[in-house]
């Protein structure tokens, strides 16, 4: 007897896979600008009763950074969809080509280390997906006081 294909389970598209719980994460990718910046495209879908605080941890600049996501009972949150922009990962090193770990948690579960694959815009699908720039801040002047001082104000006087 030969063993059934559609029993096995793979990762159909360019992401990766995993199992947090009744957490089930599919098809996680980050698209790159190339820079130090990237989008999380990640489903993830609530097999349980309850909903769920997920959280998404990588490292950034030297840190842990820890973003959370709710996810709903027994519905799919898919980042980077029409409905859902994707997450944006700030300050990280991930060029396209290479594999970044991005460790997915939420309450007493176990969670799982993905090793996520970083690509590009070069694919038409995925051109839509790349971060756009941090907006950068822009030190405005403070209005300048008046250099003559103001005349005071007439009050009326009522008439006698």
């Amino acid at each position: 007897m030969a063993p059934q294909a559609t029993t096995i389970r793979y990762d159909a598209s360019d992401g990766v896979s995993g199992d947090v719980g009744d957490i089930a994460v599919r098809n996680a990718i980050l698209v790159s600008d190339g820079a130090d910046s990237a989008n999380l495209v990640i489903t993830l879908v609530n097999q349980g009763d309850s909903a769920h605080i997920v959280g998404v941890q990588y490292e950034s600049d030297g840190e842990k950074v820890t973003e959370e996501l709710t996810v709903e009972a027994n519905s799919t949150l898919a980042l980077g969809s029409e409905d859902e922009p994707a997450l944006a990962l700030r300050g990280i090193d991930a060029q396209p080509g290479s594999l970044f770990p991005v460790f997915v948690q939420y309450g007493n579960e176990t969670g799982a280390r993905l090793l996520v694959p970083v690509l590009d815009d070069t694919l038409e699908p995925y051109s839509t997906l790349v971060p756009t720039p941090e907006p950068t801040p822009v030190d405005l002047p403070l209005p300048q006081a008046p250099t003559e001082p103001l005349e005071p104000t007439p009050t009326p006087t009522a008439a006698p």
